[in-house]
């Protein structure tokens, strides 16, 4: 039974994938909804002019039955025929005159022509009423004559009855009160005693003008419902022979112009996906159409030769960039190799640093080294720019400094020097920022200079201080530039912190940055701790800030903490 169920599911699943199915069912759907409505259109119209010859036939008929009736004799045949009066007669042996007699014969003359009338035209019922006018709940039969063939039997003379609903009520008050002079009742919906019927109503009036009574004339509806059904199954068949033929033309013509092109469209296009090769005959020479179509197939034959030339070039590419990533891994080892991964224990300091590239290789750079016995040299660096330019750069930016430093005591001499050779041939318009320091171990005096660098900080009497020196311009932005020394005279346990603005400008995925109060903020938060603990904090403070957002910059950190000789401790 389930397996019954999952292949009548998997039917279903084709035949909704199928375009032939789709169109076809969209053709049919759209005739279907077309029949509907032009059936329930003229179902509507048919019926509507059916009532109204049927009201208007029944009108007619009333004003023939009039014609019969004697309408000043009305009190009379109430009188005179009322059931309970003849039987009055009949036990108190009373005599009718002759005026009376006249007058019953005359009633029944009227009745006879009357029931002729009825049976001839096919009414239902030809009766005549009298409202009770105060609320027009009930209504007394004048004379009430039954077609010969119905089954009903007629009311007596002066029967009382409710009135059969407010919309009757309405129509009698109308007549009545001189609204109008005739009224049509149409009754086919519910459950209704003597079946589908309109009444024709026409107010009778006597030889003073005086409304009298009510003549009514009961019409079935079993004519407008069999005619209906007749028009609805004419009007389905001829629907079904359009729509039958409708979707054999449609069918054959989509075929010829859409589901063919299509399958061989699709054919091609599964063929290219699983085998991208070219194809011995190309779309456009299979389809000789000049449609949409054509031009779809067009498209396809310029994409699978685009998408073979890319392939191609895809491989070639591919080949490249797998050979510049292998040139990249190892230019980064090289980076690395250059900086100064190997952070000694020393006597009179304590150094730690770091650096984070935001590519493969970066621009930032840190160096320190002895230049004598007692002189310890620090710097810090930021290349413009990103990638492979800027890691050369800074290939030959450390070189030069480290080389100067050798050479000149002086910080700003050293900047100074490295400028002029870098200007001097600079074709690429690149430059590097520097921080740079020489600490004299033995008295704990540090002599540095700034070539457009972040400030650093100081940490001194238990707290992190940013240190606001003066700048000068920035290495190789300009030939001829002079910078400026400055001292900072360090004590036991006091520390200088450098880093790049990689730091300070870390952003966060609100695009909010982390800035100079967030380093200071976290410097703070553990003052007195190692160089490595500092840079360890740091990093991670930036990586709570920055959480999911990518890095935009170089990062890169350097601490030193002096601790100054063990034999000038006591000093």
């Amino acid at each position: 039974m389930k397996d019954n169920k999952k292949q009548k599911h998997r039917v279903i699943h084709r035949l909704r994938a199928n375009i032939t199915f789709n169109l076809v069912f969209s053709i049919v759907l759209l005739l279907a909804v077309f029949s509907f409505i032009a059936i329930s259109i003229g179902y509507w119209q048919f019926s509507e002019r059916f009532t109204e010859e049927y009201s208007d036939n029944a009108i007619r008929i009333a004003n023939a039955a009039e014609s019969y009736l004697n309408t000043d004799d009305l009190d009379e045949y109430l009188r005179l025929l009322d059931p309970k009066n003849q039987e009055y007669s009949a036990k108190t042996g009373y005599t009718y005159t002759d005026k009376e007699t006249y007058e019953i014969e005359r009633y029944y003359e009227s009745y006879y022509l009357i029931q002729a009338l009825c049976d001839k035209v096919k009414a239902e019922f030809i009766y005549v009423i009298r409202p009770d006018t105060t609320d027009y709940q009930h209504i007394t039969f004048v004379m009430n004559v039954v077609n010969s063939k119905s089954e009903f039997s007629p009311y007596d003379v002066g029967y009382v009855r409710e009135t059969t609903n407010d919309d009757y009520r309405e129509k009698y008050r109308r007549l009545y009160e001189s609204e109008s002079t005739e009224e049509i009742v149409v009754r086919d919906k519910g459950f209704i005693e003597t079946g589908s019927h309109i009444t024709a109503m026409i107010a009778l009036y006597n030889y003073d003008n005086e409304i009298v009574g009510i003549l009514c004339v009961q019409r079935q509806m079993e004519a407008l419902t069999s005619s209906r059904i007749k028009f609805t199954v004419r009007v389905l068949i001829v629907l079904g022979v359009i729509a039958l033929l409708s979707v054999v033309l449609y069918f054959w013509y989509m075929n010829r112009k859409l589901i063919s092109p299509v399958k061989i469209i699709t054919k091609e296009t599964a063929r290219f996906s699983s085998l991208p090769t070219k194809a011995e005959t190309s779309l456009s020479e299979q389809l000789h159409s000049r449609d949409e179509l054509s031009v779809l197939a067009s498209s396809i034959d310029r994409m699978e030769i685009e998408t073979l030339d890319y392939i191609e070039n895809l491989t070639k590419a591919t080949a490249e960039r797998q050979r510049i990533g292998t040139e990249l891994e190892l230019a980064a080892q090289i980076q690395q190799g250059m900086l100064n991964l190997v952070f000694p224990e020393h006597e009179a300091f304590e150094i730690f640093a770091s650096m984070n590239p935001a590519k493969e290789v970066g621009g930032d750079f840190y160096d320190f080294f002895m230049i004598d016995a007692d002189h310890l040299c620090i710097s810090i660096a930021d290349v413009s720019g990103k990638g492979i330019p800027a890691a050369m750069f800074m290939t030959v930016s450390k070189i030069m400094l480290y080389d100067s430093a050798l050479v000149y005591s002086s910080p700003a001499e050293i900047l100074r020097n490295v400028n002029e050779r870098i200007c001097s041939n600079n074709q690429s318009d690149m430059f590097v920022t520097v921080w740079l320091g020489v600490l004299d171990l033995t008295t704990g005096r540090m002599i540095a200079a700034n070539a457009g660098h972040e400030y650093p900080y100081l940490y001194h009497d238990g707290s992190f201080e940013l240190l606001r020196d003066k700048h000068g311009f920035v290495i190789g932005g300009m030939n001829g530039v002079r910078y400026t020394d400055y001292e900072i005279q360090l004590k036991h346990g006091d520390a200088i912190f450098v880093y790049t603005d990689g730091l300070p400008e870390a952003t966060n995925a609100e695009e909010e940055i982390f800035g100079v109060a967030g380093v200071t903020e976290a410097l703070n938060s553990a003052p007195a701790a190692t160089p490595f603990a500092v840079l360890a904090h740091m990093q991670q403070a930036v990586d709570a800030f920055v959480a999911d957002a990518p890095q935009f910059d170089d990062l890169t950190m350097l601490c030193l903490k002096y601790k100054g000789k063990p034999d000038r401790q006591n000093d």
